[in-house]
């Protein structure tokens, strides 16, 4: 059995990025709230120590200097 869900008062620019994904991923755009929904209680919220230790030796990072010059350019590009 499937369910109605409904959001009040999205905000204008929220929904049309939503549309502009939808388009973009050639959805509906109740096709892709059903997707990122989906994704969204698909996806593992935690990740164990050995993930985390991998996820760090693929970020090519190779000491904490490096990390604080990538989380402070993330934040100055915001």
């Amino acid at each position: 059995m499937s369910v109605n869900l409904s959001i009040k008062n999205v905000p204008d620019e929220i929904a049309e990025k939503l549309r502009q994904q939808a388009k973009a991923n050639h959805r509906s755009l109740q096709g892709e709230l059903l997707a990122l929904l989906k994704n969204a209680v698909d996806s593992p919220s935690k990740i164990n120590a050995a993930e985390l230790l991998q996820l760090v030796r693929e970020s090519g990072l190779r000491s904490p200097r490096e990390a604080a010059a990538m989380i402070r350019a993330d934040r100055d590009g915001r």
